[in-house]
């Protein structure tokens, strides 16, 4: 099913008798049971106001129509949505609504805040058939319950987006990469820790075991990047170059391109900084890529390794992105599980929407 409306959506999702899969683009490759309820039909930017850095567009609407109208008016989604082809080996085109009900967030979370600190309002139809509208279109709006924050990252389970309202930000003069040579992953996540602690802005803080690189990203005006790229250079020491200007780096890393065919399950664990290479070191992965500043972990294992099993009790959570066999979520606990029950039955009393999928 493909609604080309709002409110054919609702008579859909109403007239539903077995459980629905809800897809956006389809690029990162989930699929519950179900009978496939598509938001492609409803697409389109219904609002765009340059001076507000605000933009509202429907569920389906790609991100990359999105991005190329603000990137017009030198303006970007500042949350740097991964695209997950490359890696899951998908087709289709990424939408604005599946970024939204996942919240994606990329390499420049640490400094300007995850997917869902951009959404502004949202509309929704839930699994009662009744559309709900939250939040608005301007940074003020923050009456009522704030449905909005909970709809990004329930990944559908809630209630089927049917429009966002977006803050967007300004695209930066100049853009600077400083790569760090030689580090271990402990020295490596100290480096990082030191320079988000700095006062000179980094946008960008990752580790790459395998070529030996850390690496610190540093937008904004040309004079201001100068400044703060050679104060970072003496506060961390070593051997360093750097890199000038944008270029595929940073979107290769965030789309984790380096996993892209390569035979095993792909792991995205979140975790304290601080743990990242313990944690790193007992989970017995094939590769590792660490990403804010050691706050994300991207592991390759072999296909079926339980990695929950191998990195014990921690502070943070792991979710299977690639593979099969094992939970794709991290398992809740008793009083989570109670909870998020409740909510869900609120939201969706018939369980109609993307059942199975959160647990």
């Amino acid at each position: 099913m493909t609604p080309a409306s709002e409110a054919e959506l609702a008579e859909q999702i109403v007239a539903a008798t077995t459980p629905l899969s809800i897809r956006g683009g389809g690029t990162r490759g989930i699929a519950t049971d179900g009978t496939p309820l598509g938001t492609a039909g409803l697409s389109g930017i219904t609002l765009y106001e340059p001076g507000a850095m605000t933009v509202v567009a429907q569920a389906g609407t790609p991100v990359a129509q999105i991005e190329a109208v603000l990137a017009a008016e030198n303006q970007r989604l500042a949350f740097e949505p991964m695209d997950h082809r490359a890696l899951m080996g998908t087709q289709g085109e990424p939408t604005i609504g599946g970024v939204m009900a996942a919240n994606i967030s990329g390499p420049r979370r640490i400094s300007v805040g995850a997917a869902r600190d951009f959404l502004l309002g949202v509309r929704f139809v839930d699994g009662a058939g009744n559309i709900v509208k939250n939040g608005g279109r301007v940074m003020k709006n923050v009456t009522g319950y704030d449905l909005v924050k909970l709809m990004s990252g329930a990944h559908g389970t809630l209630g089927v987006l049917t429009e966002v309202s977006l803050k967007s930000l300004p695209r930066p003069e100049t853009e600077t990469t400083l790569i760090l040579h030689g580090l271990d992953d402990t020295a490596a996540v100290a480096a990082l820790a030191r320079a988000l602690g700095s006062p000179f802005e980094v946008t960008a803080a990752a580790h790459d075991p395998e070529a030996g690189e850390t690496l610190l990203r540093v937008e904004g005006f040309e004079a201001s990047v100068a400044y703060r790229v050679a104060e970072l250079k003496a506060l961390l020491g070593g051997e360093i170059t750097v890199e000038q200007g944008e270029g595929d780096r940073w979107t290769a890393w965030r789309d984790v391109e380096v996993f892209a065919g390569a035979q095993g399950d792909v792991w995205r664990v979140s975790c304290k900084p601080s743990d990242a290479p313990a944690l790193v070191a007992k989970s017995g992965a094939q590769r590792v890529r660490y990403d804010w500043a050691g706050g994300l972990i991207w592991l390759l294992t072999d296909v079926g390794y339980d990695l929950r099993g191998a990195l014990g009790s921690y502070d943070g959570h792991a979710t299977l992105i690639r593979g099969s066999g094992q939970p794709r979520f991290e398992p809740e606990t008793a009083g989570v599980a109670r909870l998020t029950a409740a909510v869900r039955a609120r939201f969706d009393p018939r369980g109609v929407l993307n059942a199975g999928l959160m647990g």
